[in-house]
């Protein structure tokens, strides 16, 4: 269904963009002063709203009726029904596969790909595997990233490579996993379906990791190794906690393949969770047990609450953790947060006024597609959150695609490209300052060897330039 933007001729762009100065004020108030949590850990929902009443006195001054605000605010939150529950499938389809034993697995298996003369691109395949397999490059970063990082400095490489190499890997795999947040956010936003997406933005992401391993490559062959890589301990605390076995890959393999035979992604993420609590019973009995007493108990434990397996080895520890379904709140609050503040700006016109403002100076497909990339950078310098610089130029593009006659899948695509993977390049940003933080290695440091990450936008614009895969809205 092609969604309608409300025109509103008494409101100035001055008046439509003053919820937005008001968002961006705060974020930064937030982020440059607070730390993140001038209202706790949910400041950014709270921001959102507030703003969002900011974006309503205005509405009501130019005369908008509460009932039209009303019913726009309701339409936007119906349209994100179906993420918000995939969202608790993916919480679910977290904890299973980690009581599983899938996740562990992943990163038994992906840690043993280590070679000194390869080190580099091995780094980014792993950290691409454990993100993939856990849907955060955080905790990717916050563990084997670690590890990683120690390995490569005891070989002699220099830190900024390492942390460029675990950093790409670990976004690929950010922006690729089904479990990870951005990954559900960018087409909630967008108005496409999650497994639409992932296959969709294939299309750059892998020619872009293409790229970036043939780049650590040609590094890895002009560079001095000493040393061996040593991840006995890794191995052995993963073997002695989980039973270890190549079967346990026949899980993800259904759900893979459920989507490329294009099953519901709902149906293909429930099986996934059905699968991964069988094969929890069947081979992680001892995991079980230490959870709780009862085996139904402990798998509605990782289901739909906090669950850790803890190892002999401290730095597996947050790898081996997951929220569930309760791990999600904060994400879906966020996405309704968004529908709120988007609905507001809506109803009361200013996201027509913004946005026929912006394609003023985009009139062409690919004008198009570079104000999208350049609004999710511009927001992840100014609003220092990969999140927002996802939520808004979603909510404000969306319409400016399908006027364009473009299919949803664009949109989320270049939403990732542009705004998930740069926000690890902006020192001040969250993902900048906690990859810093975690990886004891500056952004300036790292930066040059992220390539992953500012490659992605650049081979969204080369595609949207030369017309590669843009795909066209279906004609009714």
């Amino acid at each position: 269904m092609i969604e309608t933007v409300e025109e509103n001729k008494e409101l100035t762009i001055w008046e439509a963009l003053i919820a937005v100065f008001v968002l961006i004020g705060l974020l930064a108030l937030n982020i440059f002063w607070f730390e993140g949590v001038l209202l706790g850990d949910y400041s950014n929902q709270f921001i959102l709203l507030f703003a969002a009443s900011v974006a309503l006195v205005i509405g009501l001054k130019n005369q908008v009726s509460i009932t039209k605000v009303l019913n726009e605010i309701g339409n936007n939150i119906k349209s994100v029904g179906v993420p918000i529950v995939i969202l608790m499938l993916v919480g679910a389809l977290a904890g299973t596969w980690l009581i599983g034993g899938v996740i562990p697995a992943m990163v038994y298996y992906g840690l043993q790909i280590l070679n000194p003369s390869i080190f580099l691109p091995a780094s980014v395949i792993i950290a691409a595997i454990i993100s993939i397999a856990t849907g955060s490059s955080w905790t990717t970063s916050a563990t084997v990233g670690i590890a990683l990082i120690g390995i490569g400095k005891a070989l002699g490489i220099d830190a900024g490579m390492i942390a460029g190499a675990v950093i790409s890997g670990a976004y690929f795999g950010d922006k690729m996993s089904p479990l990870s947040d951005t990954t559900n956010l960018a087409p909630a936003m967008a108005g496409t379906d999650l497994f639409t997406h992932i296959r969709y933005m294939t299309l750059t992401t892998v020619p872009t990791l293409i790229v970036t391993l043939i780049a650590f490559g040609i590094i890895s062959l002009n560079i001095d190794t000493s040393g061996v890589a040593d991840i006995s301990d890794f191995l052995a605390s993963i073997k002695a906690t989980f039973t270890i076995t190549p079967w346990l890959f026949v899980v993800p393999i259904v759900v893979v393949t459920m989507v490329l035979l294009k099953f519901k992604p709902l149906l293909a993420l429930l099986t996934g969770v059905v699968l991964a609590a069988i094969f929890s019973v069947v081979f992680q009995s001892e995991v079980l047990a230490i959870i709780s007493d009862n085996t139904s108990a402990s798998i509605l434990q990782a289901v739909f609450f906090d669950v850790t397996i803890e190892t002999d080895n401290e730095a597996l520890n947050e790898l081996f953790s997951s929220g569930g379904m309760l791990g999600m709140l904060w994400t879906i609050l966020l996405i309704l947060s968004a529908m709120v503040f988007g609905g507001v700006m809506d109803a009361i016109g200013a996201l027509s006024k913004i946005t026929n403002a912006l394609l003023k100076l985009a009139t062409s497909v690919f004008g198009l597609f570079v104000s999208t990339v350049f609004s999710c950078i511009g927001l992840n310098i100014v609003a220092s959150d990969q999140y927002l610089a996802i939520v808004i130029p979603g909510k404000m593009f969306k319409k400016a695609y399908e006027d364009k006659g473009l299919a949803p899948e664009n949109l989320s695509r270049t939403l990732e490209d542009s705004g998930t993977v740069t926000s690890v390049l902006i020192p001040w940003n969250t993902c900048g300052a906690y990859q810093s933080g975690v990886l004891g290695v500056s952004v300036a440091d790292y930066f040059v060897y992220a390539f992953f990450n500012y490659l992605s936008p650049i081979t969204t614009l080369l595609f949207a330039a030369f017309r590669i895969k843009i795909k066209q809205l279906a004609k009714d």
